[in-house]
């Protein structure tokens, strides 16, 4: 009788997974986990899971959640590689969206999932997620890198974030007593932020070799990935001290899709054409693209990165509020009563 023979068991490294990457890539996230670090975090990472306990000044919180990613940006990222400012981008997405209900973010999670763990831009990502994590007051204080062979290529990762935060059951923004005669304040976005990059790219491949070397100062590399602007101190200062009745974060559906979201039924939002500057980038941007005024402002946030809507009486000082903790504020329109225009008019 012949003896069967047998192959070598399978292991992680036959699967293509790297366990020692994995094991280096927590060793260099603690650290910059630990800057981030705030008053209710019980235990972040390392564990199954991580607890948090809600700060004890809360009276009756509400808790509010939000989650998203960095969509075809990270296209550019590969391409150019850059990949230390995305993080940023994957935080501002969801706490910028927790903020517009008043809530201030308590917590953090990441997701990065990838074909071939690379230590180095998987750093440089996390890196990023905690400084934005710093920059809005929020704890990272879990996540997880998934390493699946043969579902990414070479290169390439994906990104998801989820934010929790909390408010005050008597203070959540609702946008429901906003009304005619209100004042629309609009924040300066950084730039592009997270939103239209297909028609970025494009725009991108229709310039060919014709690309400008600079955007408001910057390298063209530089503005187009430039992260999306974090509102939520500044914001959070200004809901502290001023009447505010609501907030638009403005993302995909640019200003026109996305005010309307806090808008009561009836109402609508005149918006002043020039009552904000538009940047060389998206000077470049319309320009090459082809596209009119309504198109822009429904693609891209087209220079207004957060909208502040307050009642005319309050407007002048709470803009003076968001403008000396570093926000660049616009008057860009008023609340009116909604006719047969649209929710949100241009003129």
């Amino acid at each position: 009788m012949t003896t069967p023979t047998h192959s070598s068991p399978l292991s992680y490294k036959d699967a293509g997974v790297d366990i020692d990457a994995g094991d280096a890539l927590i060793e260099r996230i603690k650290p910059l986990a630990k800057k981030t670090m705030r008053d209710g975090v019980l235990a972040g990472i390392g564990g199954f899971g991580a607890l948090f306990e809600v700060p004890k000044r809360y009276k009756e919180p509400v808790l509010v959640s939000g989650t998203d990613g960095v969509g075809t940006k990270l296209k550019l990222a590969f391409e150019w590689d850059m990949h230390d400012t995305v993080g940023i981008d994957l935080v501002a997405m969801s706490v910028n969206d927790v903020l517009v209900q008043g809530a201030e973010p308590l917590f953090f999670l990441d997701y990065f999932a990838c074909g071939k763990l690379d230590i180095d831009t998987a750093a440089a990502v996390v890196g990023g997620i905690a400084k934005g994590c710093e920059l809005s007051g929020c704890a990272l204080i879990g996540g997880e890198t998934a390493e699946m062979p043969g579902m990414y290529p070479a290169g390439e990762y994906d990104l998801a974030g989820f934010a929790v935060g909390a408010v005050e059951k008597s203070k959540i923004l609702t946008g429901a007593e906003v009304k005619p005669g209100d004042v629309v304040l609009g924040l300066a976005s950084s730039g592009v932020h997270s939103n239209g990059f297909s028609l970025v790219r494009k725009c991108i491949e229709r310039a060919g070799a014709n690309l400008p070397a600079m955007l408001d100062g910057k390298p063209f590399k530089q503005a187009v990935m430039e992260p999306t602007r974090l509102y939520v101190k500044n914001v959070l200062a200004a809901l502290a001290a001023h009447p505010i009745k609501a907030l638009a974060h403005i993302t995909g559906g640019g200003l026109l899709e996305n005010i309307p979201r806090v808008l009561p039924e009836g109402t609508a939002a005149h918006l002043v054409k020039g009552s904000w500057p538009q940047t060389e980038l998206f000077a470049w941007l319309q320009a090459t693209a082809a596209i009119d005024d309504i198109e822009m402002n429904r693609t891209f946030n087209n220079g207004i990165g957060m909208v502040v809507v307050i009642d005319a009486a309050n407007a002048a000082a709470c803009a003076a509020t968001l403008r000396a903790a570093g926000e660049q504020v616009h008057e860009i329109g008023v609340i009116a009563a909604r006719g047969e225009d649209a929710a949100v008019v241009v003129r």
